[in-house]
């Protein structure tokens, strides 16, 4: 690893290792089954990917970062408000627009979107799989830019994920069937 990080530049060596304390979060937060401490582990993974992609240069992605853990905190509080989503979405459109540089700026605008709308209209299960596929889209950037932290951790994020919607569905079944 270490070999690895001194052929880069500071800037890329820094954003892989932010990408790397993100796969930390990452796997936290979506090992466990509680929807409030998910929503608090992804607000300091995201500010370890705001940095990743400040550091890679990926404005876009820096950019709605950040309006990411304003959306988590957001989401948090005001769960199943259309009106606070809809802001949310406007201003990531907004964002967008103004760091917009290639085509591939695409994956973190859907990752966002995707992201504003389960945290905001969904929990348990459905949750899970529109994170899963907000998780696809950033996993997609990371691999355009070229961080091997961002994409690790984005692709961790996909098999917890998974491992976690299976747990709920047999929990939701074990609980069914004792009633």
């Amino acid at each position: 690893m270490t070999a690895f990080l001194a052929d880069m530049t500071l800037s890329a060596a820094l954003g892989q290792i932010c990408g790397l304390i993100a796969l930390g979060f990452c796997i936290a937060g979506f090992a466990n089954k509680n929807d409030d401490r998910l929503m608090v582990l992804l607000i300091s993974a995201n500010v370890a990917f705001a940095l990743m992609f400040a550091f890679f240069a990926s404005w876009t992605a820096a950019a709605l970062t950040v309006l990411v853990i304003l959306r988590i905190a957001l989401a948090r509080k005001f769960q199943g408000s259309w009106r606070i989503m809809a802001a949310i979405l406007a201003i990531n459109l907004l964002v967008a627009a103004v760091t917009w540089r290639e085509a591939t700026d695409i994956f973190p605008l859907t990752a966002a979107v995707l992201g504003t709308v389960g945290m905001f209209m969904l929990r348990g299960i459905p949750l899970r799989v529109v994170l899963g596929l907000a998780a696809l889209a950033w996993m997609l950037n990371n691999i355009v830019i070229g961080s091997v932290g961002g994409t690790l951790a984005e692709a961790m994020v996909l098999v917890t994920n998974l491992i976690t919607i299976v747990r709920l569905h047999r929990l939701k079944t074990k609980y069914l069937s004792n009633e």
